[in-house]
């Protein structure tokens, strides 16, 4: 039997829902000048969010902008030393949490937003815990 997704994605300032559940914001950077009380998350993990030279890559920051697939590619390597992260983030939803990942104002093509490449990366766990048949 298929195992039903309870994450979701948006931006941060994307209006909240009561069926995001918990909004976590996976940024690298939080949005600058917001003041604490306007924050629309409760969990902020900059690990899962790009590192600094590849989001400065993704902008073309200091040189030219890199193409989605380097980009992606990058990505998911780097996320190989956040998959403690990553997993207890799985072991959430299995154990029947929802979850939105949250990522900048400024990302408006969700799939080419490493949120949706977390969000891939932690139903692909999802997965191999169900089969494991580990607990949650």
């Amino acid at each position: 039997m298929p195992i039903m997704s309870e994450i979701t994605t948006k931006r941060w300032d994307d209006s909240a829902d009561p069926q995001d559940g918990t909004r976590i914001l996976v940024t690298r950077y939080r949005p600058r000048g917001l003041a604490k009380q306007l924050e629309t998350w409760s969990e902020w993990y900059p690990d899962l969010g790009p590192s600094r030279e590849l989001h400065a890559g993704a902008y073309g920051k200091g040189g030219m902008q890199i193409h989605w697939d380097t980009y992606r590619a990058s990505y998911l390597r780097e996320m190989r030393s956040q998959s403690a992260a990553i997993k207890a983030l799985a072991e959430r939803v299995l154990g029947g949490e929802r979850i939105t990942l949250l990522c900048s104002s400024q990302c408006v093509r969700e799939s080419r937003c490493h949120r949706s490449l977390l969000k891939g990366l932690i139903e692909t766990e999802i997965a191999r815990l169900h089969e494991s048949g580990q607990p949650a």
